[in-house]
């Protein structure tokens, strides 16, 4: 009888094992995320990379879902990543910013053809702008004009290591009284038409495509194409660098997806418990009682 019983168990550790099976898809894909920029995304389109830059670094990287929490990082060692948000801030929201820009803190915005990037540094008081008129270069590039290398970089803490960065699908930055780092090279133009070539109405010249402001004791970084961040392009020269050097000296990194769209349901739960005292103990209950009631049938059968 006991062939019996070992045929019966066989059944049952197939059922446990696909359960298992099953149980670590659904928390993979609710740890993951698909959205582009995504701090959890590890396909081409998504930001996780920057993490591992962060953690190369030194540095803590914190997931930030709204801006109360820039309250709790010490301004003077943090890096603030604001990539391409997809929504506006608020007033209050900006001013949270500002206040940790100001004390110290370092923000940087990198964004391209949406609208939010420039509202935000209105808000935050800083004179930097995003001309959201396409950016190419058919001489430097990176197997197309669209993908522009920017060559000319000014010497700079936060442009350490960095010769040049390659650009995918970028837009300008108009500095006004900030400081430029890099610029495009002098064989760049506007492609106010968006034919992709060089019209007659096009001149070839130099641009800005990243600058660095003073705010009170801490920097604005505007970056004109958020893809530099991204996983496909870290790895473009010198992209990683670039944002190794943002990276550098800090204890904190702070990924801002305050204003996007991205929340993996995993990493909410998780940030939740350990947010609220009373959601640690009543989860800790069920563990015990989910514990106890295996042990019960153990002892039963």
């Amino acid at each position: 009888m006991r062939l019996g019983s070992r045929e019966v168990g066989y059944p049952h550790l197939l059922a446990a094992a696909l359960l298992v099976a099953m149980l670590v898809g659904v928390g993979v894909g609710a740890g993951t995320s698909s959205s582009t920029y995504g701090a959890f995304n590890a396909a081409w389109d998504g930001g996780s990379g920057i993490r591992g830059v962060a953690a190369d670094a030194g540095a803590e990287t914190q997931v930030v879902y709204n801006t109360t929490e820039y309250e709790t990082v010490d301004p003077a060692g943090t890096v603030a990543f604001v990539i391409s948000p997809e929504r506006g801030y608020t007033d209050a929201e900006a001013a949270r910013i500002e206040s940790f820009v100001r004390a110290g803190g370092t923000v940087v915005v990198a964004d391209d053809f949406r609208p939010h990037g420039n509202d935000l540094l209105a808000r935050l008081g800083a004179s930097a702008r995003i001309d959201r008129t396409p950016l190419r270069d058919d001489r430097h590039q990176y197997r197309a004009g669209a993908l522009p290398v920017a060559t000319r970089v000014a010497a700079d803490p936060l442009t350490r290591n960095v010769t040049r960065l390659t650009l995918n699908h970028p837009a300008t930055v108009t500095a006004n009284e900030s400081t430029v780092l890099v610029r495009s090279s002098n064989f760049s133009y506007l492609d106010r038409d968006d034919d992709g070539e060089l019209d007659d109405a096009e001149t070839l010249q130099s641009y800005p495509v990243v600058t660095a402001e003073r705010l009170g004791a801490g920097d604005v970084v505007v970056v004109s194409d958020p893809s530099v961040f991204i996983n496909a392009m870290l790895d473009r020269p010198d992209n990683r660098a670039f944002a190794a050097a943002l990276a550098t000296d800090r204890q904190t990194v702070v990924l801002d997806f305050s204003h996007a769209e991205e929340r993996p349901p995993l990493q909410v739960a998780l940030r939740a418990l350990r947010g609220s005292a009373g959601l640690q103990l009543l989860f800790g209950g069920l563990v015990v009682g989910a514990v106890a009631l295996v042990a019960r049938r153990g002892r039963l059968s």
